[in-house]
């Protein structure tokens, strides 16, 4: 609605004005200034009383965009801590040898990016030599998220630090031999350099927050002090279109993590081209964050541009610069400086005349190259001021030149991120800006040389002793010495061996109340990390929350709408429970951070993170590889598993094929456990494997139900066939000693119906069936695959499932929730006919034996299948399998 003038109404008119003569006299003081100094002067007015109010602390909304200018002007950067000329010669050296390594590389095709860290040298050179603190010094040092597109230079600084030889620097992308370097940040391949894997784009500020606060959950669990480290994440304008950039920097502001800085490298250009080339993206991501609550730092032009603002009497640069988009003032970067008099001071009068006081060559050198990210003083200023900051995370938003010092040839140019390599004539031309003393002769057969300035040159001492202050080399990761953890006590796992005798429980409600007594273990219970989103009273976690509490730094500033309740909601600042809102994303980055802590920090943490299967491998698959590649350990847990369990729900709820994608990540154990006792093995296993004397770096997924079934207690003997993931559950008692046979494998809730169709097959066809156990068709086909690498090595061994089923008379039929191809991984080594039943295609809604039959994995289904096995082999008659269908109305 609006008012009789067609104005929208605002909040204001909801609030009694006590003096409407004082405001009538504000709005005609603006209006006279409007007038009299025209629109810009009266905005300027309005925009520095609104500064001023939030500085003076009033409650009113912020500004999201400031000025296109640095926040913190020339005059009020503070002294740089450091020899300016020394640090000078060190980055031209690292930026050079980024630059031929990636060129040297291209000799053998593999690529390689140059005009990355070409644009933020110094913003990491600052970093290493003033604040990233080291590993050997105190506590657990920073954590740095590299850009991934920035490696070679990171390579080159470690090389020039004498942490990598010219050999590797040589063997660039070529990892096979065993001595190369990775493409990108990869601590499975590079585990002594590399701490984050940080190149799919958008994972790196994802994971930097919830890192930043996993810090500080350890120390308010009384874990670890994590009070002096800090986390830098070093990101690209483009890379924060990816939605996980953004996706929790309100998490960060609203838990006041000012152990966090961001650092944006704006160099304007995405892999293609410009990133917003009809817009500013500095201006947006400024908003963005200051709406979200983070201090924001502009560091966008150098000290030539000094003279030009000190001349803007009259405002009119300031306006230029809020106009041009950034695909414009990428072109000015290229083009002449007639151009630039014409295109961008030929704008208004008043820049004209402004034009007329500058020379050319500081025109030229203000649009060319002149960014606060290539001022080491204007970086450090930026940096001083975010781990300065107190109450909020930083991010500082550093405008560069993309392939700065690589020559005309790159700088600026849309296609240099697709550009491999530099011609001789370019590294010399880059060699005298620069100014290396690489003579001519080392290019005499046409191959550009590494330089170095000596291992014990003023360069190389003045860096290593800069990282000695702050704490050895960076980046860099430590794996602290710390004794195994022990093997909680025996009575947490017997309660699930002995079964739930006719209780019905669901294998959900098993693996919860296992890890309820596993978190009361003196000695290992604290390491526990329960993580859920959302979710926790789907999966019967409720019980978990008066006990363990849910983690918040605030603690519980509430009285909660159930506190009369047993099971009620408490928060707690030490609480172990990361209860997260609906954020699988999020989730997932809290297990990242718990489950590498024994590298990060030295303190081994026991996560597990339980959701809707359906929502784990599908929605995060990425993250579980950047779990992989971070070596991290734990349980990942897909509850109400399965296509057919999860009544009502429909297709985009029921899961068929989680298994399938886990199957793809090698450092995955997949179990789909079917009994509670099944579960305790499993887990019990899993914790020697990852936490134990000879420690893995792999991860466990289980699958778990929400069908509540009475739970066997557990037999005799099957504790290995249950890790190697297949053993014989039931045998079947033969009819008659020539009754025809058959095995049927079943994994997960699947066993009820094999076990169902197993009666039904003797009593109504005399016919005698073994039935299995699979819980973990993926293990099963590992350990097959490795047999298979051990007979190309000369050695034979045979595959655990193939000597498991050795001998079993008939066929085998395997059965599962999920689709035929997760059993059908193993069928090749399977020596018996083989077949399989599977629940392929999309979901339904409708209630459990509905979806059975319409899957055809029900017992009757299970029972033709088998009939139709046997009849192939002539062991029953054809006319059985129609009998079959007709009797059971398939």
């Amino acid at each position: 609605m609006t008012d009789p003038v067609g104005k929208l109404p605002s909040e204001l008119d909801q609030l009694p004005d006590r003096d409407p003569e004082e405001t009538a006299e504000w709005a005609a003081s603006l209006d006279a200034v409007t007038k009299a100094a025209g629109p810009h002067r009266a905005a300027y007015l309005m925009r520095r009383s609104l500064q001023h109010a939030e500085g003076a602390g009033l409650a009113l909304p912020k500004l999201l965009e400031t000025d296109y200018v640095n926040t913190i002007p020339t005059a009020a950067e503070p002294a740089f801590d450091g020899d300016l000329e020394m640090e000078s010669r060190i980055t031209a050296w690292n930026r050079w040898n980024a630059a031929a390594m990636v060129t040297r590389g291209a000799r053998y095709g593999v690529g390689g990016h140059i005009a990355t860290f070409a644009s933020a040298a110094w913003l990491y050179e600052t970093g290493f030599n003033h604040f990233f603190r080291g590993k050997e010094g105190d506590g657990s040092g920073d954590q740095l998220y590299i850009q991934g597109h920035a490696s070679p230079g990171i390579y080159a600084r470690a090389f020039l630090d004498g942490r990598l030889s010219e050999r590797q620097l040589d063997n660039f992308r070529q990892e096979a031999g065993g001595d190369g370097l990775p493409s990108y940040p990869h601590p499975r391949r590079l585990p002594w350099l590399w701490e984050f894997p940080t190149v799919s784009m958008g994972l790196g500020p994802l994971s930097a927050i919830y890192q930043a606060r996993f810090n500080r959950y350890l120390a308010n669990r009384n874990i670890k002090d994590t009070a002096d480290s800090h986390v830098w994440a070093f990101l690209g304008d483009g890379e924060m279109d990816e939605p996980e950039s953004t996706a929790a920097l309100a998490l960060a502001s609203r838990e006041q993590l000012d152990n966090l800085t961001f650092v944006i490298n704006c160099n304007l250009q995405r892999l293609d081209g410009p990133v917003r080339a009809n817009f500013r993206v500095v201006q947006e991501l400024e908003a963005q964050f200051r709406g979200a609550g983070w201090n924001v730092v502009k560091t966008l032009w150098g000290n030539a541009w000094d003279e030009l603002f000190q001349l803007d009497t009259q405002g009119a640069l300031l306006r230029r610069l809020r106009e041009v988009p950034d695909a414009q003032f990428q072109t000015y970067a290229t083009r002449d400086v007639a151009y630039i008099r014409e295109h961008f001071f030929g704008a208004e009068p008043a820049l004209a005349e402004l034009a007329k006081l500058l020379t050319d060559a500081k025109i030229a050198e203000c649009f060319s190259t002149s960014r606060g990210g290539h001022e080491a003083r204007k970086v450090y200023a930026a940096y001083r001021a975010a781990i300065e900051h107190k109450g909020a995370p930083t991010v500082i938003l550093a405008q560069t030149v993309k392939g700065y010092t690589l020559g005309k040839g790159f700088e600026s140019k849309n296609a240099n991120h697709q550009m491999k390599k530099l011609s001789v004539e370019e590294f010399k031309g880059m060699r005298e800006l620069l100014g290396l003393p690489i003579p001519d002769s080392a290019f005499e057969d046409g191959l550009v040389p590494y330089g170095h300035p000596g291992a014990d040159s003023p360069e190389v001492r003045y860096l290593q002793e800069r990282r000695a202050a702050l704490g050895g080399p960076a980046p860099a990761r430590r794996l602290h010495a710390s004794a195994p953890l022990p093997q909680p006590e025996e009575r947490a796992f017997k309660a699930l061996y002995k079964g739930s005798g006719k209780q019905e429980m669901a294998t959900t409600m098993a693996f919860v109340r296992l890890v309820k007594d596993l978190m009361r273990d003196k000695e290992t219970g604290r390491r526990w990390v329960p993580i859920v989103p959302d979710e926790a009273r789907t999966f019967g976690m409720e019980s978990l929350f008066p006990s363990a509490g849910i983690y918040s730094p605030l603690g519980q500033t509430y009285e909660p709408v159930d506190r009369d309740q047993l099971m009620y909601y408490k928060e707690s600042k030490d609480g172990q429970i990361l209860n997260e809102g609906i954020t699988e994303a999020g989730a997932m980055a809290d297990f990242i951070a718990a489950a590498t802590s024994y590298a990060t920090h030295g303190e081994t943490m026991i996560p597990f993170y339980i959701f809707y299967s359906m929502f784990g491998w599908q929605r995060t698959g990425d993250q579980m590889w950047q779990l992989a590649d971070q070596l991290g350990k734990g349980f990942i847990v897909g509850a109400t598993a399965g296509r057919t369990t999860l009544t009502g729900e429909g297709l985009q709820h029921a899961d068929g094929h989680s298994h399938l994608i886990a199957a793809t990540n090698p450092a995955s154990l997949n179990y789909d456990p079917a009994f509670a006792y099944e579960v305790a093995v499993i887990v019990k296993d899993g914790l020697r494997r990852m936490y134990g004397p000879d420690a893995e770096d792999v991860f466990y997924y289980l699958t778990v139900y929400n069908e509540p079934k009475p739970q066997p207690a557990m037999p005799e003997g099957v504790e290995e066939g249950i890790v190697k993931g297949l053993y014989r559950f039931k045998e079947g008692t033969p009819a008659a000693a020539d009754a025809p046979r058959l095995q049927l494998l079943a994994s997960g809730t699947a066993i009820h119906w094999a076990l169902e169709a197993q009666e039904l097959l003797a009593s109504d066809w005399g016919i005698t069936a073994d039935v299995w156990s699979a819980t973990s068709w993926g293990e099963l086909r590992r350990d097959a695959l490795e047999a298979d690498e051990a007979l190309l090595r000369g050695e034979t061994r045979v595959p655990y499932v193939t000597q498991a089923l050795s001998g079993a008379p008939g066929p085998v039929l395997a059965v599962s929730d999920w689709m035929r191809q997760v059993p059908d991984q193993i069928s090749q080594w399977v020596e018996q006919d083989w077949s399989s039943l599977g629940t392929d295609g999309f979901g339904l809604s409708d209630t459990r034996a509905a979806a059975r039959r319409h899957f055809g994995v029900d017992a009757p289904s299970i029972v033709v299948a088998s009939l139709a096995q046997l009849a192939k082999r002539g062991e029953v008659p054809a006319s059985a399998v129609k009998e079959a269908r007709e009797r059971y109305g398939l």
